[in-house]
């Protein structure tokens, strides 16, 4: 079938099945197909494209569009993604943007990355500050090993290891940052949720765990909807200063850091 084609059949399969961007989805499966860019397909319209039925029968199914593309997009990053590890999301990068923020005028920092999955995070940190010591801790040695090929496919060195977060935390660090597990439930969520490891999105306390345990000059965190005054709260009763909040680009508020006096 033409391009132009697979488009239109891709949308209309994708709209049926609940997806909410179909349009957009059925772009970046058919660009993927022809080695081009989402902008690029419109100087393809007439040209024939092949596989179609495999990646979309995929997305169809609810499973996560960068699952299916096999790569992802992440500040000046891509990253191989697979079920190992969650997608990495744009409002992360508001973390990293932060994390960045209270690492400046420390020279080498040693920052820690916990629940590090799919090295995203650690990752985008020693990129955009080479002279960073980077370490990334994850209980799943499966998100590990993804970490650990995205990091040898980009060329950046990170020390990755297999271990509970909080007891790393507690080692002595500049800055520690972390997206925790912070889904309640997985019922009444998107299908597309139920495809990633339940270890790395459900869970309650980690925050707190996490900022109770740590011996670092500043902890940055990510924070679910509706969860920033109570993580800042929780800051501020453990003796953290000058917490902050931001918000992530569509306006919601995702980050939370504090300094430890």
């Amino acid at each position: 079938m033409t391009v132009r084609e697979a488009l239109a059949e891709a949308e209309r399969r994708l709209a049926a099945a609940g997806v909410e961007t179909p349009r957009a989805d059925a772009e970046w499966l058919v660009a993927h197909l022809l080695g081009t860019t989402r902008s690029g397909l419109a100087a393809h319209l007439d040209d024939e494209v092949e596989g179609l039925e495999r990646l979309l029968s995929r997305r169809e199914a609810r499973e996560p569009l960068a699952y299916v593309l096999g790569e992802w997009g992440f500040r000046r990053l891509t990253l191989m993604t697979d079920a190992r590890a969650l997608v990495p999301r744009p409002e992360t990068e508001t973390l990293v943007e932060r994390a960045l923020a209270v690492a400046e005028g420390i020279e080498r920092p040693r920052i820690l990355d916990v629940g590090v999955g799919s090295g995203a995070i650690a990752l985008a940190l020693k990129d955009e500050r080479p002279d960073a010591q980077v370490i990334g801790v994850d209980v799943s040695a499966d998100a590990l090993a993804l970490a650990r090929e995205n990091a040898q496919r980009l060329g950046l060195e990170i020390e990755l290891r297999q271990g509970d977060g909080a007891v790393a935390a507690a080692e002595g660090w500049d800055v520690v940052v972390a997206n925790p597990p912070y889904v309640e439930s997985l019922e009444d969520v998107q299908p597309e949720l139920r495809w990633e490891p339940k270890v790395a999105l459900v869970g309650r306390g980690e925050h707190e765990r996490l900022a109770r345990a740590a011996d670092a000059a500043f902890v940055v965190l990510e924070v679910g909807d509706g969860q920033a005054p109570e993580v800042a709260a929780v800051l501020r009763r453990l003796g953290y200063a000058d917490i902050a909040i931001t918000a992530d680009l569509t306006g919601r508020d995702r980050v939370v850091e504090g300094r430890l006096p």
